[in-house]
């Protein structure tokens, strides 16, 4: 499975930051960010270019002629990653990037990013924003959902209900989250735990309270599919009321998981019928 070439935005990076000792965060700029559809969802996402070192690709970067003229080891790799926020009248792109040192792809180039670099993405995409009619509101993820959950937490409308639940390595990766709702908000800390066990164990315990929830659940696969499991299953959250995924997975490179995702998929969503119906 491969990504589907769409147009690709040139933008040169304005300034970066380090809002916790493990996440840069960029902010992009540029003239092609005008009229950006970004806005309805509180997902929204980009897919940034990555260049393979050493080839020269069509100026300005054409991924449909890329992929048409030269071998596939030469195609750009692509990541998705959340869009946290975007001002339209300053022109401004802002992404939170996880750093980890030396580890994965994204995370040592976002480090290394001075103002002026340029930046090239696709998209964005997004499907999720936190509905205005539902009488409360669960939130749940690890580092690489909480630019989502950040931006949906600003979202909410005035005093609506909210448990959010949000795990990090340590409490130095904690960051101030504001809304307008009427938020609980727990950081679990993860130390030497597989990621996600601490979002089960307190979304297990959580006590639901009454009337119809509306659910964003996003981060690594293994504790995502337990959590499919537990609101599905055990507390009949409705597909419709649930906007729920696998970000990553561990063991995995992106595109492994990418092209594993779709059977991966089939496969969680068969078990959850089975499981339903009995």
């Amino acid at each position: 499975m491969t990504d589907r070439p769409k147009k690709v935005t040139a933008t040169r990076v304005l300034r970066t930051g380090r809002p916790t000792p493990h996440l840069v965060r960029l902010v992009l700029g540029g003239e092609e960010l005008a009229g950006l559809p970004v806005g309805e969802f509180t997902d929204h996402y980009i897919k940034i270019v990555f260049p393979v070192p050493g080839v020269d690709y069509p100026s300005p970067l054409d991924l449909d002629a890329i992929r048409r003229d030269l071998p596939r080891e030469q195609w750009p790799r692509l990541r998705a990653y959340t869009v946290r926020a975007f001002d339209p009248v300053a022109g401004e792109l802002t992404v939170d990037i996880v750093h980890h040192g030396d580890e994965g792809l994204g995370g040592p180039w976002a480090a290394a990013l001075r103002p002026g670099d340029p930046v090239h993405f696709v998209g964005p995409g997004g499907a999720y924003a936190p509905s205005q009619e539902a009488d409360w509101h669960l939130l749940v993820g690890d580092e690489s959902a909480l630019p989502a959950i950040a931006a949906a937490l600003e979202r909410l409308p005035v005093d609506a209900p909210a448990a959010v639940f949000v795990e990090v390595a340590d409490p130095a990766e904690e960051q101030p989250l504001a809304s307008p709702g009427a938020v609980r908000l727990t950081w679990l800390h993860r130390g030497e735990r597989p990621v996600g066990e601490a979002l089960v164990a307190a979304v297990r315990d959580l006590e639901f309270p009454p009337g119809d929830v509306h659910a964003f659940v996003h981060g690594e696969a293994t504790f995502v599919k337990e959590l499919r499991r537990l609101l599905r299953v055990e507390r009949g959250v409705s597909r419709e009321r649930l906007s729920i995924s696998g970000y990553w997975r561990r063991g995995l490179t992106d595109e492994g998981w990418r092209a594993s995702k779709p059977e991966w998929n089939r496969q969680v969503e068969a078990e959850e019928a089975v499981a339903i119906s009995a």
